[in-house]
This record gives structure tokens, C-alpha cells and sequence, in this order.
């Protein structure tokens, strides 16, 4: 006759408890063998718990309890997830697990809940912003459920190599929210902007961006990229950053590999800015690009945009730069990345097809390029109900 697994005990108290102990298999690791012991109130439900933990053990899908945590979870994941990826999408991959990690990293992964992942939302939705605002406030609703997607891929990970009985972050519903418009200007804003910028040293690398160029882009050409001959230049290479350092990287995808025609103006600005360099380099002499050999990314090649001493200026001072431009041309502020959106919006309204202004910014698909980068304003709505109106029109 077979022994009940199921044993009642009499607790001091007089308490009566049903206990049994387990075989779970051999520990992956170390091979030794492993038993469970569990403790329930009621008989049938020690039976029933037995039962299924001795088919889940015959079956092969037990998860053992496990101290791995929830930081170890993120970084098995991350091995894999940015294994060969540029340096700028691995930082945002690393940068989405922040505040998991804050706020769970040091838990068992088996002990968390979807109540914990619940509150890990209402933390990063109320004062979860470390940088890029003020600190202490709410991260965007696009922020939260990039970290909730990454999250969830790193728990879904975890329960496929049985470190996890379920996905509990794959239980919490993304966060709703409506995406902000981006700024974009109309022609006469951008004219108004290239007369103020008329003259300026790096008026070149202004309208290079104002032709839709992305900042890594422009701060990544170097003059053997272009060809004032032919009038054109090649995208090869990026200059990004991240975090505080600065890397060199290939464009964000094939397409981003492109050769681009100038017209005559931006040829004519480009001569002035090489006209400019020569003049610097004699008056600056041994001093001239001096320190090029400080710059940790630096691989040869003579860049663009650089300051009177011939080094690459830093990508946020180009940024900034930008925004001293516009206070004092009195324009509407707009950010930097968005006069690549006010490139593609004008080329749009000029009747460009999508498929050129898309491969014009290196795109892979045009649906994206229209659904992200083509903005329609007032002036274009007004210019509907003109048509329609010709349209309705009773003659």
C-alpha cells in the first residue's frame, strides 16, 4: 500500500496543518537533488497542490523557485536584445529599464505582481523624470509604454527559460495618451530664418539641416563626403550622442546611406564655409586641429562643422546654437529636429512626391514618412474648404 505524502501535523496551539514534501528534480546547476515542502490548512487543498505539482514535475514545466531578481531578468535580456545594435539603441534600451530598476531591480522576479507593475506605472507617470525636464515630474505617456513593451519582453524572456511561471507585466494595459503635434514653420518663417543666418559662418550647416537633415547627419559629414563639383553629397556616417559620450555610427538604416544633389545656394554657402576653414587654419597655424587627437571617436577626416580651431563642435552646442539663431530672429521656437519635419512638410505641400521626399530623408517606407514627418497646418486647412467650396459651388 502506498504511504499518504499528505501528513498532519498538530501545531502547539492545536492548530492542525497539512504538509507534504515534494521531489522537484535535480537543481540545473549544481545536479543535486531538490524537495519542496509545502504547509496548507485544509487537506484538499494540500492534495490538490500536490497533484499538480507532481504533473508539472513529470511534464517538464515546474518552475523551480528561483532567487533570481529582477535586475538579473533585465540583463539577460539586454545581452541579447542589444547584441550588434548601435551605440544610441542600446543607451535607449538601458535608459527604458531605469526605473524598473529603481523600483524593483533588487525583488525576486517570482515575487513580483501585476500590482507592483501597476504601481511602477503610477510612479513613472507621476514622478518618475530623472532628466530631459524637471526632475521629480511624470515621464510622457509614449516614455511609460516603452518601458512597459522592453519590460514585458524581458519577463516574456524569463518564462521561457522557466525562470517564471507567467508574464505578470503582460497583464498591465499600456498607458493611453495623444502624441504631441511637432512645431513646424511655413515658408515665410523659413526665409525669414535664411536671411538672418546670411553671412553667418556656418550658415551652410544651417541650411543643411534646413534641407531635412538629421543633426548626427550634418556634425558626421566630412568634406570628402561632398562634392561642390558635381553638387552633390553622400550620408555615410552620423555623429551622435550618447548619454555624454559621442559616437561615430552608420545612418539608422540602408536607406539612410544616400547621395543628395545641392542647389546652387547651399554649393555657394559650402565654398564660403571651406574659404573659411583655410583662412582659420593659416591664421591659427600648429594650433589648427591640434587637439583632434583628445577626441576619443575621431577617425580621421575633415569635418564641416567646426569651430575657428578646427575641431567638431559638440552636438549640443549645435543645437543651442540653433536656438540663439531664433531669439534673435525673432522666429517661432522651434526645436532642432524639427526643421528635418519642416523640410519634409514644404517638400509635401510643393507636390514632391512622398516617394522622393522619403527617400530623401532616408527612409524605409513612405507611409511612415507621411504619417510621422508631414505636417499639415492652418493655411493648408483653409486651402481645403477653398477647394471644397469650388467644389460645392451651385453655378
Amino acid at each position: 500500500m502506498t504511504r499518504d505524502p499528505i501528513k498532519k501535523i498538530v501545531l502547539k496551539d492545536g492548530a492542525t496543518r497539512y504538509r507534504f514534501v515534494v521531489d522537484i528534480g535535480r537543481h540545473p546547476a549544481t545536479g543535486k537533488r531538490q524537495q519542496k515542502t509545502h504547509t496548507f490548512d485544509r487537506k484538499g487543498e494540500a492534495r490538490k497542490k500536490y497533484d499538480e505539482i507532481r504533473h508539472k514535475v513529470s511534464e517538464g514545466t515546474y518552475i523551480r523557485p528561483s532567487d533570481v531578481t529582477v535586475n538579473e531578468v533585465i540583463d539577460s535580456f539586454l545581452r541579447g536584445a542589444t547584441r550588434g545594435t548601435r551605440a544610441t539603441t542600446a543607451r535607449s534600451y538601458r535608459d527604458a529599464f531605469r526605473c524598473p530598476r529603481e523600483l524593483l531591480g533588487v525583488r525576486k522576479a517570482q515575487t513580483v505582481s501585476t500590482d507592483d507593475i501597476e504601481e511602477l506605472v503610477d510612479y513613472m507617470l507621476t514622478r518618475g523624470r530623472k532628466r530631459g525636464g524637471k526632475p521629480g515630474t511624470g515621464l510622457s505617456g509614449r516614455s511609460v509604454n516603452l518601458t512597459l513593451g522592453r519590460l514585458k519582453a524581458a519577463f516574456e524572456l524569463a518564462v521561457r527559460e522557466g525562470k517564471l511561471v507567467r508574464n505578470v507585466v503582460a497583464l498591465v494595459k499600456p498607458v493611453s495618451y495623444r502624441q504631441a503635434e511637432r512645431e513646424t514653420w511655413n515658408g515665410v518663417e523659413v526665409r525669414k530664418f535664411l536671411r538672418e543666418i546670411s553671412g553667418d559662418r556656418l550658415e551652410a550647416a544651417w541650411r543643411l539641416s534646413l534641407y531635412g537633415l538629421r543633426r548626427g547627419e550634418v556634425l558626421g559629414l566630412r568634406w570628402e563626403d561632398v562634392d561642390l563639383t558635381a553638387k552633390t553629397l553622400k550620408v555615410v556616417q552620423t555623429r551622435v550622442l550618447c548619454g555624454y559620450e559621442t559616437f561615430i555610427e552608420e545612418p539608422k538604416s540602408r536607406n539612410g546611406l544616400r547621395e543628395l544633389p545641392l542647389d546652387d545656394d547651399l554649393v555657394a554657402a559650402l565654398e564660403r564655409l571651406r574659404e573659411a576653414q583655410v583662412a582659420e587654419s593659416e591664421v591659427a597655424g600648429p594650433a589648427y586641429q591640434a587637439d583632434l587627437s583628445s577626441l576619443d571617436w575621431y577617425a580621421g577626416g575633415t569635418y564641416l562643422v567646426t569651430d575657428e580651431l578646427g575641431m567638431p563642435v559638440h552636438p549640443e552646442w549645435y543645437s543651442g546654437e540653433f536656438g540663439r539663431i531664433l531669439r534673435a530672429a525673432g522666429l517661432r521656437r522651434i526645436a532642432l529636429h524639427d526643421s528635418r519635419h519642416t523640410a519634409l512638410s514644404l517638400m509635401e505641400k510643393a507636390h514632391v512626391p512622398i516617394s522622393i521626399v522619403s527617400k530623401w530623408a532616408g527612409h524605409c517606407d513612405s507611409a511612415f514618412t507621411q504619417k510621422t514627418y508631414v505636417h499639415a497646418d492652418g493655411e493648408d486647412l483653409k486651402a481645403g474648404a477653398q477647394a471644397l467650396a469650388k467644389i460645392y459651388k451651385i453655378a
